[in-house]
């Protein structure tokens, strides 16, 4: 069981912001910010991205790209002021804002060299990830103290509107043949629909 203390929100949101500050004005920042824009033509899951209202790549990559960087800040954050508790540094987050973290991490040459060079460390792991962020909570007390102001409601979702929006997505998964939140399908691809299962 982790008995770590969490930070004080305005400690993590103060130290947060000298973070990203730092990552902003590194000469790899430029190059992180278009790479992880072009990761969800290789992966993106069927959770993550499509909770969000009329998601739209072009539109969103950008905004998401600044919030996965101000999560990434915060957690780096909290790991550094709890000497290194890789489990209160996991912090809760909307399940948007975490694909596009993941996004980040799949630039993992340029994420090592950079973090490296500034003395920094990113945290995640995957054994470690939680979600269900909810407003208000820590997560967002950090985030406010780093003076970012509220998360934007359009890509911090909370637990039980994630919740509702999966259902409403899942109908429409399986009206096409996806089932299990994109882990299994029936699609032929001989004919592109669904296959049919023969009367047993």
């Amino acid at each position: 069981m982790n008995n770590t203390t969490r930070p004080a929100p305005a400690d993590v949101g103060r130290r947060a912001t000298e973070i990203l500050d730092l990552i902003e004005a590194s000469e790899e920042y430029g190059r992180l910010a278009e790479s992880t824009r072009l990761y969800p033509d290789c992966w993106a899951t069927f959770t993550g991205y499509p909770i969000v209202a009329s998601f739209d790549l072009s539109r969103d990559a950008g905004p998401l790209f600044v919030e996965a960087m101000r999560v990434l800040a915060l957690k780096a954050a909290v790991f550094e002021l709890t000497h290194g508790d890789e489990r209160t540094a996991e912090l809760m987050v909307s399940a948007p804002v975490g694909e596009m973290v993941h996004a980040v991490l799949a630039q993992y040459t340029l994420c090592v060299r950079m973090t490296a060079r500034l003395g920094i460390q990113f945290v995640h792991m995957t054994d470690q990830e939680r979600f269900g962020w909810q407003p208000g909570d820590y997560t967002q007390q950090c985030y406010q103290g780093a003076g970012w102001g509220v998360p934007d409601p359009r890509y911090w979702i909370g637990k039980d509107e994630t919740g509702r929006r999966l259902g409403v997505l899942r109908e429409r998964y399986a009206s096409i043949g996806i089932m299990d939140d994109g882990r299994r399908h029936d699609i032929d691809f001989a004919t592109g629909r669904p296959e049919l299962v023969a009367a047993g």
